[in-house]
C-alpha cells in the first residue's frame, strides 16, 4: 500500500473517530460498543506509529477524554515520587532480595508489607498544621502539577485532620482511582477507568472533577517532619486512624515463598475485586532499613512491583525489520498481523537480537505466539512450526548497518570469554543517521535536557525536514518554518521556544548523561561530574585524550573509560561536545561542600560488617568526602575491614597514609549500626 492510500485510510478513520467521539462525549449516546470504539482509536494510533508522517490534531493520540488543562502551576516534590522496578517471576524476586542483602552487606531478618497495585493515578497530599495545603500530581517524579482543588473534591481525602498525633508537616501519597461499578455509570465518556481518573484530575474547573466518582487509597509518605513508627504496616494503621482509607487487602508476609503463594491466590481473585489492579507491591516493612537502602536514580531499593501474568495471542510474522539504537545496537522487530492482546492492538514485537532469532528459528511468514509480559513490550515466545510453509527460509541477519552501511560486529566479552548476543554498528557517532536520531531523542529526554514539546515524533519529523541533524541544531531552530507546519501555531511554537531556552541551564551530571555515551548512565555521569567538577575540565580531558584521569574514580572501570575514549576519539562527537559547551550554561552538581569529611579521600579494603561498601561510600559522599579506587599520595584514609589486601596495607604504610578501622570511620560519620 502506497503512502497516499495509507493517508486516505488514516483520514477516514479520523473522521469516523470524530463522529463517535461526539456521540460519546457530547451526546452521551454511543452508537458502537466500547470495545469497537477502543479498537478504532488503536487502529489510528498504530497507523501513526508505523507512519511518522501521519499527524492530525483530532487524533486520539492527542485527545483522550476531556482535553487536559495546561494552566496548572508546577510543584517540586521534597522527596521524588519515583516509579517501582518490576518483577515477573520468582527469580526476579530472589534477585531483588539478594540486592537488598548485598547493599546492606548482611542477611538481616525482615518482613514485607504487601499492597495491591491499583491501576490508577498517583497523587501526593501535603498537610501543614493539620490542614491540606497542596495536592500534587506525580508529574515526572521530581516536579508535579498543583491540582489541590480537584483533589479536594474526593470524599476520601480529609481537608483537615483532627487527630492530636498528626505530624506538623507531612506529605501523604496514594492512588486516585474509580471503582468498577462506578465506571460502568460513566464508561460512555472514557476509554477506561484509569483515563477517566487522569482526565478528571486535570480539569481546569473542579466542579467538573466533582462529577466523577473518584476514590483515594493512601499507601505511604514522602516527607514527614517526625515519624515515630518503626514499620510501614504501623504507618498504614496510623493513616487509618487519621481518617484516610487504606487497602483492606494489605498484608504482612515473611519471605519469598509466602509472597509467591499470596501472589498466585490474589491473581486468581483480582477479577472479583471492585477496582482494577495489575500486580502487588512489596515493601521492606522496617522503615529504618528503607532509609538505609535509599534509592537508585529511578526507583527505591526497598520496594518492587510484582506484575500479574501476561496476555498472549497467535498471529503471523509479515516482515522482520532492523532498528538501530543510540549505542549502535541492532534490534530485530517482527512486523505482525495486528492482533488484540489484553485490549491493546499489537502490530510489532521485539525479537531481542540475532541469537534469539536463531534459537527460536523465527522466520518471515511464521505463525507465532506473542506475549505482553507485564503489559510492556510484546515479544515472541514460540513458533508454530506445523503451520510453516515448505519453501520458508531461515532469516539472515544483516552484516552491515541498514542505516549507514558500516560493518556490524559482536563484541568479545573478556569476562565471559564469549561474543555478545547483540550485533552493533561500528559507526558509534552522529555520522550514522539512525544512531544520531536516537542520540538526539536521548538528549532531549526527561532525565537529560527535558525539553517539553520536543518529543520523539517531533524529533523524527524535524529530522526529515532538515531542521535538526545535531544536538546543537535544537538551539538554532527556524521557528518561522515550524509555524507553517501542520499542527503548529503561534502558541505551540512560543511554548517550544520557551522550553528550549529553559533547558540551556543544566547540571554537569545531566549534561554528561545527555550525550548518550554507552555505559554512562545517570549514576556514572554523577561519578564523572563529581570528579571533573566543571565542564571545562571535562572538555579538556576529552580534547587531550587524558582519559587516564578517570582511572582512580571508584565505580568507573575499564569498560566505562574505553567507552569514553572511543566516543571522543571520533572528531564529530568531540566537535558536538565543544559546541554544546559554548551554547549551554552547565553547572556543577549541588554537593554538600562543607560536610564533616570535607576534602578527605577514603579507600576500602576487606569486607565491612553490617554495612556494604556502596552504603559506606554514599555516607562519605553525603558528608563531602571522596572515595578512591587505588592507593596513592592523594589518599587520606585506608579503611580496613575483614581480610584486607596486604599489598594495599603495605602501600599505605609506605606513603604514610592513615589506616583506620570500620569503627573509627563510623565514629567520624557520627553513625551507629
Amino acid at each position: 500500500m502506497n503512502e497516499i492510500d495509507i493517508k486516505k485510510i488514516y483520514n477516514l478513520k479520523i473522521k469516523e473517530y470524530l463522529k463517535h467521539n461526539k456521540q460519546y462525549y457530547e451526546k452521551s449516546r454511543p452508537i458502537i460498543t466500547d470495545k469497537e470504539y477502543d479498537k478504532l482509536k488503536n487502529e489510528i494510533i498504530n497507523l501513526e506509529n508505523e507512519n511518522l508522517n501521519l499527524k492530525n490534531k483530532n487524533s486520539p493520540s492527542h485527545n483522550v477524554g476531556f482535553k487536559p488543562s495546561k494552566s496548572f502551576d508546577k510543584y517540586k516534590h521534597k522527596v521524588p515520587m519515583l516509579s517501582l522496578s518490576n518483577a515477573f517471576s520468582k527469580e526476579d524476586l530472589i534477585n531483588f532480595e539478594k540486592k537488598i542483602f548485598n547493599y546492606l552487606n548482611a542477611n538481616l531478618k525482615f518482613n514485607y508489607s504487601v499492597e495491591p497495585k491499583i491501576d490508577g493515578i498517583s497523587a501526593s497530599l501535603t498537610y501543614k498544621n493539620k490542614k491540606l495545603i497542596y495536592g500534587v500530581s506525580r508529574g515526572d517524579g521530581k516536579v508535579g502539577e498543583i491540582i489541590t482543588e480537584n483533589l479536594k473534591t474526593i470524599n476520601d481525602i480529609p481537608i483537615e485532620i483532627k487527630d492530636k498525633n498528626f505530624p506538623n508537616e507531612i506529605e501523604i501519597r496514594g492512588e486516585v482511582f474509580i471503582k468498577k461499578k462506578d465506571f460502568l455509570k460513566i464508561k460512555d465518556n472514557f476509554a477506561n477507568p484509569r483515563n477517566a481518573a487522569s482526565g478528571s484530575l486535570r480539569q481546569k474547573n473542579p466542579l467538573v472533577t466533582k462529577k466523577i466518582p473518584l476514590n483515594f487509597i493512601a499507601y505511604t509518605f514522602g516527607y514527614i517532619n517526625k515519624n515515630s513508627n518503626k514499620y510501614q504496616s504501623d504507618f498504614l494503621n496510623e493513616l487509618e486512624k487519621w481518617g484516610f482509607k487504606i487497602n483492606k487487602d494489605n498484608i504482612i508476609l515473611n519471605n519469598i515463598n509466602e509472597i509467591i503463594e499470596f501472589h498466585k491466590k490474589f491473581e486468581d481473585k483480582r477479577f472479583d475485586l471492585d477496582y482494577d489492579v495489575d500486580g502487588l507491591v512489596y515493601k521492606v516493612n522496617d522503615l529504618k532499613l528503607q532509609d538505609r537502602l535509599g534509592f537508585t536514580s529511578n526507583a527505591p531499593r526497598w520496594a518492587i512491583a510484582h506484575k500479574f501474568s501476561a496476555d498472549n495471542a497467535f498471529t503471523q510474522v509479515m516482515n522482520i525489520e532492523i532498528q538501530v539504537g543510540r549505542t549502535g545496537a541492532l534490534t530485530p522487530v517482527a512486523k505482525v498481523k495486528p492482533v488484540n492482546i489484553g485490549g491493546v492492538i499489537v502490530s510489532n514485537a521485539t525479537l531481542h537480537n540475532e541469537e534469539e532469532i536463531k534459537r527460536k528459528d523465527i522466520r518471515v511468514g511464521d505463525f507465532v505466539k506473542i506475549e505482553r509480559a507485564g503489559d510492556v513490550i510484546p515479544h515472541v515466545i514460540e513458533v508454530n512450526k506445523k503451520k510453516r510453509e515448505k519453501n520458508s527460509k531461515p532469516y539472515k541477519f544483516p552484516e552491515n548497518c541498514p542505516s549507514c552501511g558500516s560493518k556490524t560486529l559482536k563484541e568479545y566479552n573478556k569476562s565471559t570469554k564469549k561474543y555478545d548476543a547483540v550485533r552493533r554498528c561500528t559507526n558509534d557517532s552522529f555520522g550514522c543517521d539512525r544512531i544520531a536520531i536516537e542520540k538526539i531523542k536521548h538528549f532531549i529526554s526527561k532525565e537529560a535536557l527535558n525539553i517539553d514539546g520536543l518529543g520523539k515524533k517531533v524529533v523524527e519529523k524535524f529530522w526529515k525536514l532538515n531542521l535538526i541533524k545535531k544536538p546543537q541544531d535544537i538551539f538554532n531552530l527556524d521557528y518561522s518554518k515550524i509555524k507553517k507546519l501542520d499542527g503548529w501555531g503561534i502558541l505551540s511554537v512560543s511554548n517550544l521556544k520557551t522550553s528550549i531556552e529553559a533547558s540551556k541551564t543544566i547540571s554537569l551530571q545531566k549534561f554528561i548523561y545527555s550525550l548518550g555515551i554507552r555505559y554512562i548512565g545517570i549514576e556514572n555521569a554523577k561519578l564523572l561530574s563529581d570528579n571533573v567538577k566543571t565542564i571545562s575540565n571535562f572538555v579538556e580531558i576529552a580534547k587531550n585524550k587524558q582519559f587516564y584521569k578517570f582511572n582512580n574514580i571508584d565505580g568507573i572501570g575499564e569498560t566505562q573509560i574505553n567507552s569514553l575514549k572511543n566516543f571522543f576519539t571520533n572528531e564529530l562527537n568531540l566537535n558536538i561536545l565543544i559546541k554544546l559547551k559554548n551554547i549551554l550554561s552547565i553547572e556543577s552538581n549541588n554537593l554538600n561542600k562543607n560536610g564533616i569529611l570535607k576534602n578527605k579521600n577514603f579507600m576500602f579494603t576487606g569486607k565491612l560488617e553490617g554495612i556494604s561498601r556502596a552504603e559506606a561510600k554514599s555516607l562519605i559522599e553525603k558528608n563531602s568526602g571522596n572515595t578512591l579506587s587505588s592507593v596513592s599520595k592523594n589518599l587520606d584514609y585506608l579503611v580496613i575491614g575483614m581480610k584486607p589486601t596486604k599489598k594495599k596495607l603495605e602501600q599505605a604504610k609506605k606513603l604514610g597514609i592513615k589506616v583506620i578501622s570500620q569503627e573509627i570511620l563510623i565514629k567520624l560519620l557520627n553513625k551507629t549500626y
